[in-house]
């Protein structure tokens, strides 16, 4: 578990602070790499670039977790919306928002700040 000393200004914003980074400004948006993606906090396992896709919204975005026990839920209603909050299920670092308008199989689109997550290369899960 890494504290607030050991992480950038922008994921410590963005996992303690409910924040999110700008749109299209994480190298992660743009990774296409066989690997998986890690909470930036606590290192757990989240995504795997299988479930990855191109959305268009700016941020990383995936159909599935790698695990469905692995991200938690929450309402949330910030900025004069309903929305609902993904953050890690072990640590929970705020990691972005869920929407239903992502492709099959499973329409949903979990939008992730790339500041939130770590990229390990070449390491998919089956």
């Amino acid at each position: 578990m890494r504290d607030k000393t050991e992480l950038s200004p922008l994921t410590c914003h963005v996992v303690f602070d409910k924040g999110t980074e700008r749109p299209f400004s994480s190298p992660l948006n743009d990774e296409k790499r066989p690997g998986t993606f890690h909470c930036a906090v606590c290192g757990g396992l989240l995504f795997a670039s299988q479930a990855k896709y191109e959305s268009g919204s700016g941020w990383p975005s995936f159909w599935q977790p790698a695990d469905r026990q692995a991200v938690g839920e929450a309402r949330d209603t910030s900025h004069g919306m309903e929305r609902t909050e993904i953050h890690c299920q072990n640590c929970g670092a705020h990691l972005g928002h869920v929407f239903p308008d992502g492709p099959k199989p499973t329409g949903l689109r979990y939008c992730i700040n790339g500041a939130a997550l770590d990229f390990k290369p070449g390491t998919e899960t089956k």
